[in-house]
């Protein structure tokens, strides 16, 4: 496998030039292609917001209902949209991952509505098996991190460039920053997280690699050329030094979370209305469902950290029920200011409102919904408030839209599979959007009552 030919934007530029010169590399990064996109990249985007800003809500009306269609699969991690509306699916193998031995990646551009394939990727190298993650790059090509490789590939899935990750571990996605660069990370619960940070068109390092203070389960969130991290005690961020071509870590802002035993590491960090938001207890035994798959005996706890200021914190149980726990982020409507977490392994979906009064952000319930199976990441539709999250009742996965404001249902689908979802679902084109499970992958749609 050939790596394409650099372009004057990527490596050896970036890691040479002092700050203007990096601004100026980093410029042709964005604008060698001028690929956009409605969801180029898992939760729609590095602050993890999970909210799909360039489409209007499904609007769900008497004498409407949700209907789906879906696709066996093995093992579907997410789908992302292309710039002219392809869809492009991520699936990867698990033969033989039992015994510790490699597995590959596959991504496949499907049909919008048949979902079957229309082109698709050769077998891609990965490494020890865990969901990876794919987008589409501002400069018009696919980038893909799974096991311990990172991908580029053209529109057409055909590859591009190839790179050998440092650590053999699994690398549990990637963020792109403003300035174009990706970064990606280890997945460690034991040894201190590395963050390599690539130029997206060679897939080359751009300066060191930066270790963590401390392990790291979740993935990377970023903001603008930051990128934070929830270390197994503490959320942490690093601001990309041009000058020096390295991540630097952040002195001034850290938030020490866990410091009990009856608590377990924080997941993926939401960025959203000047706050970092997130949850712990990620310890779990999931196999093919979240229920009761909790391993610390403590409650699952939202929290909240102010990007501004780390000493504004606040964090509250879930469910207060023993033994909770989550493998994925809340989401945040910073539009009607409501925050929605979950503890999958007690079944129960809980809303809090939050509003911001002499300077602090205080926390308080609103709705709440019990057994109720949430697991996977969700979709906000800004415009109509409404929500798409997963339901796993009967053993068998439902896909739920709801009003993020009351909790009312609006309608309710059946997509099928073996497991239940906790990866990650994107929008469609029109009133649809798309679910992926460990098992399939789904079109959900808006169809009037006949």
């Amino acid at each position: 496998m050939t790596a394409a030919p650099a372009l004057k934007s990527d490596a050896g530029a970036l890691a040479t030039r002092g700050e203007a010169g990096q601004t100026l590399a980093a410029h042709k990064v964005l604008a060698a292609g001028t690929a956009t996109s409605a969801w180029p990249s898992e939760d729609g985007g590095a602050q993890r917001t999970q909210a799909v800003a360039q489409a209007s809500g499904l609007a769900l009306q008497p004498g409407e209902r949700l209907v789906c269609r879906s696709r066996a699969t093995l093992l579907s991690t997410m789908t992302v949209l292309g710039p002219q509306g392809q869809v492009y699916l991520l699936t990867h193998s698990a033969l033989r991952a039992h015994l510790g031995m490699a597995t590959t990646a596959l991504v496949e551009r499907i049909h919008p509505t048949g979902l079957h394939s229309l082109q698709r990727s050769p077998r891609l190298d990965g490494g020890p098996m865990w969901p990876g993650g794919m987008a589409l790059h501002p400069n018009g090509s696919l980038i893909v991190v799974y096991g311990r490789h990172a991908h580029r590939l053209d529109l057409d899935c055909q590859p591009l460039a190839v790179r050998q990750l440092p650590e053999a571990q699994a690398y549990n996605g990637f963020v792109t920053l403003a300035n174009g660069l990706v970064v990606t990370k280890n997945l460690s619960e034991t040894q201190a997280a590395r963050l390599s940070v690539l130029a997206p068109n060679t897939l080359a390092s751009v300066g060191p690699d930066t270790l963590c203070p401390e392990p790291s389960v979740a993935r990377l969130s970023a903001l603008g050329n930051t990128v934070y991290v929830v270390g197994t005690h503490s959320v942490m961020r690093f601001h990309w030094n041009a000058a020096q071509s390295r991540l630097d870590l952040d002195p001034a802002w850290r938030y020490f979370y866990l410091s009990v035993p009856s608590h377990s590491f924080g997941w993926d960090l939401v960025l959203a209305a000047g706050h970092g938001w997130f949850m712990d207890n990620g310890k779990h035994r999931y196999r093919f469902q979240m229920r009761g798959a909790g391993v610390s005996p403590g409650a699952n706890r939202l929290h909240r950290v102010s990007l501004s200021d780390a000493a504004d914190h606040q964090s509250l149980e879930v469910s207060g029920l023993p033994h909770g726990s989550i493998t994925n982020p809340p989401l945040v409507d910073a539009q009607r200011q409501v925050v929605l977490a979950y503890d999958s392994a007690n079944d129960c979906v809980q809303a809090f409102a939050f509003a911001t009064e002499d300077g602090l952000t205080a926390l308080t319930p609103l709705w709440r919904k019990d057994g109720f199976g949430c697991a996977s990441h969700m979709l906000l539709y800004p415009d109509s408030g409404e929500v798409v999250l997963n339901d796993w009742r009967r053993l068998g996965e439902e896909v739920v839209l709801l009003d993020i404001l009351t909790g009312q249902e609006k309608g309710r689908v059946r997509v099928g599979g073996w497991s239940q979802g906790v990866v990650f679902p994107s929008p469609g084109l029109s009133r649809d959007f798309y679910w992926c499970s460990m098992s399939r992958v789904a079109r959900v749609f808006v169809e009037a009552v006949a």
